[in-house]
């Protein structure tokens, strides 16, 4: 069963603003899944919609086969909601919050004082349990939103910026923990950011949009292999050939697209062959952020086209 099924998912709200225009896309069940895209592109849209919160303009949203419109109470259940600015009480204590999340879906609170201490550990809050949440520093708080959306162990975690305000330590711990759930339990993570490089540390796939619009949906090979499958070649040298084409990029560095690896030792050759002396080369494939940046650029050169 998929995790996610999105059919041409359109919101419109009040005073006809479009925060999501005919977007569909299919999550399966244990994906890391990266929805991707600046401020107001539409990811909290997106989260809503799958949540029952806001109900669809036109189009569908389905959770484990499940019509969030519809069966709202029931995706729920299964669902764990992480927001960047997650509201939880003040006046109670770190373990207190949780357990108290932990007894609304049903679990008994003994139980949920195990799972709370359990996760607490994890998350490297015990030290801080038995202090009122006021006193939490905006790290800690993410953490704690962390374990209150995981206490019901969801099939399903929707995180919006999950690392926000997390120093690097606590942001490789939830970082982990993304993919221990992911690899380990089957947990389906739903990942909102506008940080493309933290994405393509922890994602399997990755749904991109602007505006929203979805750009492109896939893993990392699938989205390079609609821009250009190869690899881009760096070479430091002092004369190049003639016959070989390549971008200038500054002083004696170039850039070469190729296919295959096989295709550089020719290319160096002919430089030196050319009289050219080599003094470093480097190859890499398409990273997420060029993918990304490159898919916005081709949207703009087909906006500006239609105007003409």
């Amino acid at each position: 069963m998929k995790a996610i099924i999105a059919e041409k998912l359109t919101k419109i709200y009040a005073g006809g603003k479009k925060a999501l225009d005919n977007v569909s896309f299919e999550l399966n069940e244990g994906e890391v899944f990266g929805f991707l895209g600046p401020n107001g592109a539409g990811k909290t849209t997106a989260v809503k919609l799958l949540n029952g919160m806001i109900s669809p303009s036109e189009g569908s949203c389905h959770v484990f086969g499940m019509n969030s419109s519809v069966r709202t109470e029931e995706v729920h259940a299964i669902s764990g909601v992480v927001t960047e600015h997650a509201q939880m009480y003040d006046n109670l204590t770190g373990l207190e919050n949780i357990i108290f999340y932990g007894t609304l879906f049903g679990i008994p609170k003994e139980e949920s004082r195990k799972r709370a201490l359990a996760l607490l550990e994890r998350l490297d809050l015990t030290a801080t349990k038995d202090k009122k949440l006021a006193t939490y520093s905006t790290g800690m708080r993410q953490r704690l939103s962390l374990a209150r959306a995981m206490i019901h162990a969801p099939k399903i975690l929707f995180l919006d910026e999950p690392t926000s305000g997390l120093d690097p330590m606590s942001a490789q711990s939830v970082n982990n923990m993304i993919k221990e759930l992911a690899h380990d339990k089957g947990t389906t993570v739903f990942l909102c950011t506008h940080q493309l490089r933290y994405a393509q540390e922890v994602c399997s796939s990755y749904g991109l949009i602007d505006d929203g619009t979805l750009l492109a949906v896939g893993s990392i090979d699938v989205l390079r292999s609609n821009l250009f499958s190869g690899l881009n070649v760096r070479i430091k040298a002092d004369r190049f050939p003639v016959d070989v084409s390549f971008n200038r990029t500054e002083g004696q560095w170039v850039e070469i697209n190729v296919q295959t690896e096989d295709d550089i030792p020719p290319i160096v050759k002919r430089i030196v062959d050319a009289g050219g002396n080599v003094y470093s080369i480097s190859a890499k494939k398409l990273s997420l952020e060029e993918i990304y940046f490159s898919l916005i650029e081709k949207r703009k050169e087909q906006k500006e086209a239609k105007k003409l």
